[in-house]
Order: C-alpha cells, then sequence, then structure tokens
C-alpha cells in the first residue's frame, strides 16, 4: 500500500512545478519569454518581426480604413491569449484602443516562423478638428507581456467618438493565424 502515498507525492510535486515560470525578473516588463501554466510561454513583441500595413487607408474624413497587422515569432515556440494592446499617441495625448464590438479573442499558438495577424480599424478625422486625435505613433503590446513597440503612424488623424478626440472611433480585431 506504499504505492499510492508516492504516487500522491509525485503528483503534487509535478502540479507545483508546473506553476512556476520561466520570468527570472518577475516585473513582466521586459521581453523573456514568460511561463503560463498549462499555455506555454507568453508570446513577446521583442521576439517578434511585425510588419504594419499595407493599409487600406482611409482617404477623406469620415472613411473607414482597415490596418493590418502581421506579427512573424521569430523565437521559442509561444502563445498569444487575448487581444493585442495598442495606443495612438498624438503630441500631446494618447488613447488606448478596444477590440471590436462583439469580437471574442482567441488563443493561438505560435512555433517559430509562423505567423498571426490582427486588424485595426478606424474612422479618419478633419485634420485640425477638435474632434480628432492627430496620431503621429502606434504602440503595439502583446496579451501578457510588458513591452511595447512604436510606429510611425501616416494614416491621418483619427475622428473621436461623441467629438472626443480622447476616445478615437477605432478597434482591434482578435489574432488570427496566418496561412494553412
Amino acid at each position: 500500500m506504499r504505492a499510492a502515498p508516492l504516487a500522491v507525492t509525485a503528483l503534487a510535486a509535478a502540479l507545483l512545478l508546473t506553476g512556476c515560470s520561466s520570468d527570472s525578473s518577475g516585473s513582466g516588463g521586459d521581453d523573456s519569454p514568460a511561463a503560463s501554466p498549462g499555455n506555454g510561454t507568453t508570446c513577446r513583441i521583442g521576439a517578434m518581426d511585425v510588419e504594419v500595413g499595407p493599409a487600406n487607408v482611409a482617404p477623406a474624413a469620415g472613411d473607414t480604413g482597415n490596418i493590418p497587422v502581421t506579427l512573424t515569432n521569430q523565437s521559442a515556440e509561444c502563445t498569444l491569449d487575448g487581444f493585442p494592446g495598442v495606443d495612438l499617441n498624438a503630441t500631446d495625448s494618447s488613447a488606448s484602443l478596444s477590440p471590436a464590438e462583439g469580437t471574442k479573442s482567441t488563443k493561438l499558438t505560435l512555433a517559430k516562423g509562423t505567423a498571426a495577424t490582427f486588424t485595426l480599424t478606424y474612422t479618419r478625422g478633419e485634420a485640425g478638428a477638435k474632434a480628432s486625435l492627430d496620431v503621429k505613433t502606434l504602440n503595439i503590446a502583446l496579451p501578457g507581456a510588458g513591452t511595447t513597440k512604436s510606429y510611425k503612424w501616416s494614416y491621418g488623424p483619427v475622428q473621436g467618438r461623441s467629438d472626443n478626440a480622447g476616445d478615437p472611433n477605432a478597434s482591434v480585431s482578435a489574432f488570427s493565424p496566418v496561412g494553412d
């Protein structure tokens, strides 16, 4: 009957080890992979080749544009679980984007060399208008990671909801796999 207590002890030890993290900094602000219990490692923006665009640019105020963002994993297998974090930055203000209404997040595991994409959708604002956010840069973060990368924004001002430039009429989609 000694086999049962040993099996329980071994199972308990295995469960405890499963909860350990490989993120040695503990801050979440670095770009080293972080273990997520049962989920593999969290993808980090610094381990990705990021391509913003080519865009379907909104040509005039009131028009809608779409900007695809493709992330290709350049490191060990990792997981995207949640929505991308996207901030639009103007000279003296910034705004964080929410997921598109009704969108559900997906969990994707990316092997080295595989890619995922998401789309940023926005309504172009009128240049110089109080209700438009004159965006200069776009910051992208991955879910569960503490770092961001900044990219130049060249798609014109973004219209605010209810004439509030601090609440841009823009959103992000869920991640989807690229290719087969």
